[in-house]
């Protein structure tokens, strides 16, 4: 930097670059400093105010990006004469740079704010040179001979639009070209058909005017074929225009040579800024024309110097960073998405959508169920002879879980910048753009070798979650009182409701009974501590609350997880109905109550009481009444009187549970499998194992079990009776058996 500035005679500019120097010197010693009481990180010289300790860490060289700014409003207030030869300095070196870096010989560069404005400005420039009489005759010389814009179907959203708003056309004059269906990438542009739409574009009396290529689609970073296209442009006359991310390769050592073919293409836009990890850095189109009068009237060139100064944070970076440092970030970008890529290679159930590995520093990756691995607890879910609507729910089920995981890895790995993104034909993918995302978040090899581990560690998750949810959705769909819901953005097991005796299944709306029975249910499950999570929220396209199990980590047993769910709801349900009848009960018991204490009132009236005791005579032998909750009745406390006890009246309903119900043993946790018949056990531990899970089993049976136990002893022949076994043991202890009165009258009719 000193050296460039020393070639500027003037005193006024050495001057400038003087406290230039200082600015950086004192930028150079703001170091980081650790607060040891409260561990949070300040920075030396911070701004006060609401934005203090919330700026990014931008680094040195951001500092010089965002020190372009206010230095240019400081050159602004040279006279004309110096600012002219300051900025045309400026901007020229800043051209011959980026055009030595890239490739670019003899090429001209536009600076601006907005990525897109530079390819707006490419559009005049071609309608300009394509269209003589325009600037007299204006649009009706493009009604004569309308313009088409060709533009990919893999390019960024919204390009089209913006194109025919600035450029006042209408959409007909847009042109999208379908990318490969049958050969190649699919989001590569189709050049056979693109010849094809020339040609009938020709024939209508139209122009094919501009050609806007990718070299790195926004989605998957694919590149097109540029060399083809290069050729199908100069034999009609189009003008090719090149964006993409993968244009920052063209400074590297080897270049692939699709993204090669971008050097000599018409004009090309990049994006520099993120590329390094610099704010506030314009975007910079490069272009090729021989007419300066035409680059004027379309916008890419201007004679205000102010226009000029847009170049001067680039300029700084460049050098502060020089030749090798700008390249070197570039070259640690690629590195790290090809170390990515082979790690991905050796993991399963990972399918990587990337076509060629050494044109792209993007790689897109997602879960995928259907790819083969050696590890048999990864089997695939087999899907054969699946009907297309379940070719979909497959879908679905395998993009919330490619959700999940990129939400988990996001927070596990905040380093790897790494993004969730919905693709037409494959789903949602993971995204890993190092060129856009490396040089702010410092992304290193290490991050990466920790991305694949966490991927690695999740996929045991993915899997297991993966094959349950089928099993799920069959246990619920053959349980009566619970409807499964298909969600389509929810990534664990499944989704289900309850439907209680007043469900309308008919209506959408909240449902407040079902509300407060899934929030009993959520309760009560989440106090089993098992290692499914649950929650309730509102169903998928509608308001009913519903039960969501979230993502399985072990093998769980779908059907007494269901079962326990529509067992439980079950339980709640009732238990809210007796609390209803209960109190029904109560109010009729009371009005009864009333009645009874009103004629006991009457009676006590001299006439109204002889009247009515004529009418109705007292009961003698009537002590008082009593109010059963459980039957709902008032009853006679004679019983009481007469045996001096209250009687027990009519018992509860027993509380109702599930019929596949089973013990586990001490520490086993609620959904897991049975260990019985796992190959994953030795043969001491399973042996163990399931001496202890009969034992529970037995005991938990009952007195059935025993019961069952000694007719199959007694059906043997050479056991003894257990009721000879009785009776000696009786008749031993001097104690006469209960059944001896009854043995010699059963005697004779056995005998029959």
């Amino acid at each position: 930097m000193d050296a460039s500035l020393e070639k500027i005679a003037d005193p006024t500019l050495a001057e400038m670059g003087k406290n230039l120097k200082e600015a950086v010197k004192m930028l150079e010693d703001s170091q980081r400093r650790t607060e040891e009481e409260n561990g949070k990180k300040l920075i030396s010289g911070d701004i006060p105010g609401p934005l203090q300790g919330r700026i990014q860490n931008i680094g040195e060289q951001g500092h010089m990006a965002l020190l372009g700014h206010s230095l240019g409003a400081y050159i602004s207030t040279l006279d004309k004469e110096k600012l002219r030869k300051l900025t045309t300095r400026i901007l020229s070196d800043t051209t011959l740079w980026l055009c030595r870096i890239f490739r670019y010989e003899n090429g001209c560069a536009y600076f601006h704010e907005e990525e897109r404005e530079g390819l707006a400005k490419i559009c005049r420039l071609a309608i300009h040179s394509r269209y003589e009489d325009f600037v007299v005759d204006g649009f009706n010389v493009l009604y004569n001979k309308k313009p088409v814009i060709y533009l990919s179907a893999a390019a960024r959203p919204g390009l089209g639009q913006y194109l025919c708003n600035q450029l006042g056309l209408p959409f007909p004059c847009l042109c999208r070209v379908p990318c490969n269906t049958v050969f190649g990438s699919q989001h590569q542009m189709d050049v056979a058909f693109l010849e094809k739409l020339i040609k009938d574009d020709i024939e209508r009396g139209r122009l094919p005017l501009l050609l806007v290529a990718n070299a790195g689609t926004a989605a998957v970073g694919h590149t097109d074929k540029i060399g083809r296209l290069k050729e199908l442009c100069e034999q009609y006359g189009i003008w090719l225009h090149v964006e993409g991310v993968n244009l920052a390769t063209l400074a590297l050592g080897y270049v692939s040579s699709s993204v090669l073919a971008a050097a000599k293409c018409d004009s090309m836009t990049m994006t520099p800024g993120p590329w390094l990890g610099l704010p506030a850095v314009p975007a910079v189109t490069l272009y090729k024309h021989d007419d300066p009068a035409l680059t004027l009237v379309a916008g890419l060139t201007s004679n205000k110097p102010t226009d000029k100064l847009r170049a001067l944070p680039l300029w700084l970076s460049l050098q502060y960073l020089g030749l090798d440092g700008f390249v070197e970030r570039i070259k640690h970008a690629c590195q790290l998405s090809q170390r990515l890529q082979e790690s991905l290679k050796k993991v399963n159930y990972i399918k990587i959508l990337v076509e060629d590995e050494l044109s792209s520093p993007v790689v897109v990756f997602r879960f995928f169920q259907e790819l083969p691995g050696s590890d048999p607890v990864f089997k695939a879910v087999p899907v054969p002879n699946m009907t297309p609507s379940g070719v979909g729910r497959e879908r679905h089920s395998c993009d919330a879980l490619n959700r999940w995981l990129g939400e988990q890895l996001k927070q596990l790995v905040p380093a790897s910048g790494l993004t969730v993104m919905d693709l037409e034909a494959e789903g949602t993918c993971l995204r890993f753009s190092p060129l856009m995302t490396a040089a702010v978040l410092g992304t290193r090899g290490e991050d990466v070798d920790q991305l694949v581990a966490c991927i690695e560690s999740k996929l045991p998750v993915l899997c297991c979650t993966l094959q349950l949810r089928e099993e799920f959705k069959q246990e619920v769909e053959a349980t009566a009182g619970l409807l499964y819901v298909d969600d389509p953005n929810w990534s664990g097991i499944g989704v289900v409701r309850y439907e209680h005796a007043n469900d309308d299944k008919s209506s959408l709306k909240s449902d407040p009974e079902g509300e407060n029975i899934h929030a009993g249910l959520l309760k009560k499950l989440n106090e089993l501590e098992s290692d499914l999570t649950f929650k309730i929220g509102p169903e998928y396209k509608s308001m009913k609350s519903c039960l969501y199990v979230g993502m399985a980590s072990d093998n769980v047993d779908a059907a007494e997880l269901v079962e326990t769910i529509a067992a439980t709801a079950r339980e709640i349900e009732e238990n809210s109905r007796l609390l209803e009848n209960m109190t029904e009960v109560v109010r009729k018991g009371i009005q009864e109550a009333q009645v009874e204490l009103q004629k006991g009132v009457l009676r006590q009236i001299p006439v109204v009481g002889s009247v009515l005791n004529w009418f109705s005579p007292v009961q003698a032998l009537q002590k008082g009444r009593t109010f059963n909750l459980t039957a709902g009745s008032l009853e006679s406390t004679e019983p009481i009187y007469v045996y001096k006890a209250q009687g027990a009246g009519v018992t509860l309903p027993p509380t109702p549970s599930g019929s596949r119900t089973k013990q586990r043993l001490p520490g086993q946790k609620p959904f897991k499998r049975s260990l019985r018949g796992s190959d994953a056990l030795s043969e001491t531990s399973s042996v163990s194992h399931i001496e202890d899970l009969e034992k529970v089993e037995r005991l938990s049976s009952g007195p059935e079990q025993i019961t069952l136990e000694a007719s199959s002893t007694e059906g043997h022949p050479g056991a003894p009776s257990p009721q000879h076994t009785d009776q000696t043991e009786a008749f031993q202890k001097g104690v006469p058996h209960p059944e001896d009165d009854h043995s010699q009258v059963e005697g004779p009719e056995s005998l029959r």
